[in-house]
């Protein structure tokens, strides 16, 4: 047989183990990102939590000892392989657990995903122009109501390409996951090869279907970001000082014109 042949002949014989692969690399990918984004906020919005003379010397301590431990918790998981964290959550942490396998991929994906959404939210909110922060605690907010209202909406706009990176990131990254057997798109491809000894049109396969998903998903992200953006409702020309400079309103019957 051509190999073309075998790559149609795998995929007549084995089409139910891709789609099943499939749809678990997913499901991991997208439960794990959605949970780092939630554990990388609170650890980035932790590290930004702001001290002043007038706070306790408790409440410093707390916060001095918190803000480390999530330090911590960013350079061990980013500093070592999500193939070795795998192996040590499973065959260490959850040894006698009665775990389903694609629960603990969940968690082991998702807390990796933390650590690196942390850096990446964190950089999105020093990304912001101080002075709106302080512009909002001039009019009594607090922090959390200057990050909700202020600080991140904009953050979360910049970081947009970051956090589809990681999704992509993330996709391709459950391969990993076969150290401990969980059933996903490599571990399926492998199960298919085996049998016939066709390696070579089994990963074929699998490296089209990721590349598959990696391509719909950054499409899909990137319409979202342009979402994000807004319509440009409005031009201004010439200076916001002088004058004579005109901001043209832009409607969708056609656009009007008024004086700065």
């Amino acid at each position: 047989m051509s190999f073309l042949e075998k790559v149609l002949f795998l995929l007549e014989r084995y089409y139910p183990l891709f789609i099943s692969g499939t749809a678990t690399t997913m499901l991991i990918a997208i439960t794990g990102t959605v949970a780092g984004c939630v554990i990388g906020l609170v650890v980035a919005v932790i590290r930004t939590i702001p001290t002043s003379e007038q706070d306790s010397k408790f409440k410093k301590i707390v916060l001095a000892v918190v803000k480390f431990i999530c330090v911590a918790y960013i350079e061990v998981f980013r500093g070592t392989p999500m193939m070795i964290q795998a192996a040590v959550f499973y065959y260490g942490i959850f040894m006698g657990v009665d775990i389903d396998l694609t629960l603990a991929a969940f968690v082991i994906v998702s807390i990796n995903t933390g650590a690196y959404m942390a850096e990446i939210i964190r950089g999105g909110i020093i990304s912001i122009d101080r002075g709106q922060t302080e512009g909002a605690y001039s009019i009594g907010m607090n922090h959390r109501q200057t990050m909700t209202s202020v600080v991140l909406p904009q953050a979360i706009r910049n970081i947009m390409p970051s956090v589809g990176n990681e999704f992509v990131v993330n996709i391709k990254d459950t391969s990993v996951l076969n150290v401990i057997g969980v059933a996903e798109l490599y571990f399926q491809s492998r199960s298919a090869a085996g049998t016939y000894a066709m390696a070579f049109q089994s990963f074929t396969i699998a490296a089209v279907i990721y590349f598959i998903l990696t391509f719909t998903v950054t499409r899909i992200l990137r319409l979202i970001e342009r979402k994000m953006e807004g319509p440009k409702s409005y031009v201004i020309y010439g200076s916001q000082t002088d004058p004579n400079a005109e901001i043209h309103i832009k409607h969708r019957g056609g656009a009007r014109n008024g004086r700065n």
